[in-house]
């Protein structure tokens, strides 16, 4: 059977309602596969869904695994408090799962407006603000210039579907900001987490 053609899915594509979200999902996905050298099949009816199937290649040769790829992730572990701003609730439940696990207290939000009610509501020091790039009402960038300044020794951590470049190439974080690419492993968080509250102040504020 021939291969079938897919064409890109367009950035303007989305399932949901108007203002609820940018509905970038499927071209993330895309995105990521090409770069791997794979593809997408779909196959769609109305009325009974959308099959999605994703081949990659096989890589030839084992990954290597180096001495710090191997460390304990239970040698990462921290008692401090997270923001947590993710509009996806699935993304946000396993991201606040990872955390926990790992020891931290996470305040999780979806969107700038909650995690600005739970910044004035928390009285307790909130240690680093994990935001996503792309959120509904303002975007990760304008929410942590409305935090800062109510916790000043807030650590930022972005992250985003798009890679670092894009999101420089637009605009949207300025270089050097600490960032953290979707989709990551639970080590790539944990350690990245880490190394975001065992760094210096001066060092932290300067991604900012």
């Amino acid at each position: 059977m021939p291969r079938r053609a897919l064409a890109p899915l367009s950035h303007s594509f989305t399932t949901k309602e108007q203002g609820k979200g940018t509905g970038l999902g499927l071209s993330t996905v895309y995105g990521i596969v090409k770069q791997s050298g794979g593809y997408i099949w779909v196959y769609s009816e109305p009325g009974l869904g959308t099959t999605f199937k994703v081949y990659l290649p096989m890589a030839e040769e084992k990954a290597e695994v180096g001495q710090s790829d191997v460390s304990p992730a239970a040698t990462r572990r921290g008692s401090e408090t997270i923001l947590l701003v993710e509009d996806e609730d699935g993304v946000r439940t396993l991201i606040k799962q990872l955390l926990q696990r790992q020891g931290y207290v996470v305040i999780e939000t979806r969107h700038g407006g909650e995690a600005m009610v739970e910044c004035e509501r928390h009285r307790s020091p909130i240690h680093l603000l994990l935001t996503d790039v792309v959120l509904t009402q303002m975007n990760g960038r304008e929410l942590a210039q409305k935090l800062l300044p109510m916790r000043p020794e807030m650590r930022v951590l972005f992250m985003s579907g798009y890679s670092e470049e894009a999101i420089a190439h637009h605009g949207v974080l300025n270089p050097g900001t600490e960032f953290l690419q979707k989709p990551f492993t639970t080590e790539a968080l944990i350690r990245k987490v880490r190394e975001m509250l065992d760094a210096p102040q001066h060092a932290a504020a300067a991604g900012k």
